[in-house]
């Protein structure tokens, strides 16, 4: 079964990636995030209004704003990301895995994608933005 990651969820981890590197380093503008990361810089903005509705970065306005995680990375995980710009982290055919049912020899399968679900989300809840930060930069383990 191949995964499929959206252009926006990708986008999405790499910038809340820089914000996570940057913090307590001050504001991190929109445009130095796009450069870094080879993001859209229109694409990149719509993803930081996302993530900040989302409550994991914050914005300041004006020539010295910028934005920043909302709180520190170690309290944020990639589940927290991807679930603030995509919502659920798997559907059926646009439904949750546990509002799915079938009949007859399919009705295992409702099964193994409330399984594929809890693996997913297991895997991207253990991991935080400090823990990949520290995994991109060997020289802060």
């Amino acid at each position: 079964m191949p995964v499929r990651i959206s252009a926006k969820t990708d986008y999405a981890l790499r910038a809340a990636a820089e914000l996570a590197a940057a913090n307590g380093e001050g504001l991190v503008k929109a445009d130095q995030i796009a450069q870094a990361q080879g993001i859209p810089l229109k694409f990149l903005l719509n993803i930081l209004n996302e993530l900040k509705q989302g409550e994991i970065v914050r914005s300041h306005r004006g020539s010295e704003g910028g934005f920043r995680l909302a709180r520190p990375a170690d309290s944020i995980t990639l589940g927290d990301v991807v679930r603030a710009v995509e919502g659920r982290l798997s559907t059926i055919r646009e439904a949750p895995p546990d509002e799915v049912f079938y009949g007859g020899p399919a009705e295992g399968l409702r099964d193994v994608w409330l399984t594929l679900q809890a693996a997913v989300q297991g895997i991207l809840d253990s991991v935080t933005l400090a823990e990949l930060v520290r995994v991109a930069d060997p020289a802060s383990s």
